[in-house]
């Protein structure tokens, strides 16, 4: 009786003797499956980048780059074609800093591909003025003193010129209220539209101010808030 006492087993040891069967009845069967699968084609995990030739009309100069299919439009000007005026702020669209013009339009240059471009017209802050003969919103930044440590301001003025642009073909944006009004000039079209282009610095007054001189808005220079204090674009 006793001898019988011994041989029993535990439930937990029945459960482990189990699995531990289970488990050396399957290894042959595993063990013939991956002798006989076909062997997968092995890949990089990373595979090498791929390379693209592409053409674009830059500042009026036909331009050839052979670039890596994933670099953006800003790395580009910048890296390439050696166009550091383009800053490199926030590099996902959330600042402005990087505003070109494409084919007239303004864009973040950081969220756009160069191969996307292929034969576009592509305007950076250089094209837009050269010293001793600035664009006309490159000089009312400079007489309104629209900058502070400037590495916002090529972006702020490409925009500018976008924005008034924009309202010349009576674009609406969200702040227009009567979308048959021409021009939607005001200075709350303004501000919203050049809501986009982030001023660290807290310049914006003095850009607003440059913006509606170009515009040629009555009082342009003297924008005011009703607190008597200047307004913000």
């Amino acid at each position: 009786m006793d001898d019988l006492s011994d041989l029993k087993l535990s439930r937990r040891d029945l459960l482990l003797s189990s699995a531990a069967a289970a488990t050396a009845a399957a290894i042959p069967t595993v063990a013939a499956a991956q002798a006989n699968a076909p062997q997968a084609a092995q890949t990089p995990p990373n595979p090498p980048p791929t390379s693209a030739r592409t053409t674009l009309r830059v500042n009026g100069q036909r331009r050839e780059l052979t670039v890596d299919t994933r670099t953006t439009l800003l790395d580009a000007l910048r890296e390439n074609l050696k166009l550091t005026g383009t800053k490199k702020g926030c590099d996902q669209g959330q600042c402005g800093a990087c505003t070109v013009l494409v084919n007239g339009r303004r864009i973040n240059s950081c969220l756009s591909l160069a191969i996307m471009h292929d034969g576009d017209e592509v305007t950076t802050i250089e094209g837009l003025g050269a010293p001793g003969k600035l664009h006309p919103m490159q000089a009312a930044f400079v007489k309104h003193d629209g900058y502070q440590c400037g590495y916002c301001t090529p972006g702020q003025i490409c925009s500018a010129v976008s924005v008034l642009d924009e309202i010349r073909q009576g674009i609406p944006s969200h702040v227009s209220a009567d979308l048959n009004a021409k021009p939607l000039l005001s200075v709350d079209e303004i501000r919203e539209r050049m809501s986009g282009n982030l001023c660290r610095c807290g310049a914006y007054s003095n850009i607003l101010d440059a913006i509606t001189e170009v515009a040629g808005m009555p009082g342009s220079g003297k924008v005011a808030s009703t607190s008597g204090k200047e307004g913000k674009a």
